[in-house]
């Protein structure tokens, strides 16, 4: 069974960014697969660094912006508003939560790293993930993380 995800373009992406909202679902598909998440439900919003920096401050309380936030369905954001950051859809299918994605962030993070768009994208969808089901930074979560990768690599050659 294939994982269920609603991705919410809040951004006006670059028409430069790297990824089709085709190859998007394809590489989430891959991630959840790899994760043994296959069949849950994930929101994704799609932002830029601005949207992402304003999450991140009014959520984490760290300033500026980030790659990745993830917002698990157990636990409302901050300060008890269940209405940000998004619609937080509880009807999805084994529904585990929200990821708040910067494209800016992938864009120059996989330029940084030399890494193509697909593989900087699955790291970053998996780490969110891997968040939304329960896991802590740590060994765990970074050897799951990788496996994932490794995965979309196989399936995303070039």
């Amino acid at each position: 069974m294939s994982a269920t995800v609603r991705v919410i373009r809040e951004t006006r992406l670059d028409p430069a960014f790297p990824l089709s909202r085709r190859e998007f679902d394809a590489v989430f598909a891959v991630v959840a697969e790899a994760l043994d998440l296959s069949g849950r439900g994930v929101e994704i919003k799609l932002v830029g660094d601005k949207e992402i920096a304003r999450f991140n401050q009014e959520f984490m309380g760290c300033p500026g912006p980030t790659n990745i936030l993830s917002f698990p369905a157990d636990q409302p954001p901050g300060n008890g508003n269940d209405s940000e950051p998004g619609v937080q859809d509880t009807d999805m299918d084994g529904y585990l939560g929200e990821l708040v994605l910067s494209v800016d962030a992938l864009a120059r993070e996989a330029d940084l790293y030399g890494q193509l768009p697909v593989e900087h994208l699955g790291r970053l969808l998996a780490h969110g993930m891997l968040h939304l089901a329960g896991y802590d930074h740590g060994g765990e979560m970074d050897a799951l993380t990788e496996s994932a990768v490794d995965l979309v690599l196989l399936n995303f050659p070039d």
